[in-house]
């Protein structure tokens, strides 16, 4: 028996949920109507076409990400809060945001992140191009990360495992260094020593002038 009194934001639930766990591809309007015990017509009042639908999912998965609420003491904390943040955004929408991304809505979508780190960025004193290199630096470092994690969790079992590669014998004079490349990798304290590190060389001269890259001479 078809659903009465259904909406707009529980059809978007539901097609949020079928994309996160079975992609894009899998969202029909038939198996959305299934999914929520509905009729195809029902689905097409509230959302219009298939198009249509992957365009207010797209939307609505920007205004998400658009939740950034840096918290901790320091300009560093804060932006490593910022930065755990948008790490677990990503990790929970995989499909929603490749679809973000091929409507070209990334840079939108990453906007309001971006300007919290800028925000640190000059509370840590740094301003101008310094400023721009250390947000996209920062940026880049958490988007990177995500990028080479997710590439390791759907890579085929390993056959030698890095336990099987490195025993002590590997590295006589440092023993515990073999033993612990030896034992698998925590990707959260990876995560958070990487970005932690690169966040405190960035900003832990606060205004003081230190080298940076040159920028490329004009043609």
């Amino acid at each position: 028996m078809a659903r009465n009194a259904l909406t707009r934001g529980e059809v978007l639930d539901a097609a949020a949920a079928l994309v996160r766990r079975h992609g894009p591809a899998a969202l029909t309007m038939r198996g959305l109507a299934a999914e929520l015990g509905t009729a195809v017509t029902s689905i097409y009042w509230h959302v219009g076409n298939r198009e249509s639908l992957l365009d207010a999912l797209v939307e609505r998965t920007v205004r998400e990400m658009g939740a950034v609420d840096p918290v901790g003491r320091t300009p560093a904390e804060r932006v490593l809060s910022v930065a755990r943040s948008l790490r677990r955004e990503l990790r929970e929408r995989p499909h929603l945001i490749a679809m973000v991304h091929e409507r070209g809505l990334t840079e939108r979508m990453f906007l309001p992140a971006q300007r919290a780190l800028v925000h640190e960025v000059r509370a840590a004193g740094l301003r101008g191009a310094r400023a721009a290199d250390a947000v996209r630096a920062i940026q880049f470092q958490i988007v990177g990360f995500l990028l080479v994690e997710r590439n390791r969790e759907r890579s085929p079992a390993q056959s030698p495992t890095e336990g099987d590669l490195w025993d002590p014998a590997s590295a006589p004079d440092d023993p515990a260094l073999a033993r612990a490349l030896a034992r698998p990798a925590d990707p959260e304290r990876l995560f958070l020593l990487s970005v932690g590190a690169l966040t405190e060389a960035l900003l832990g001269q606060g205004g003081k002038r230190r080298s940076r890259p040159a920028d490329p001479a004009p043609p």
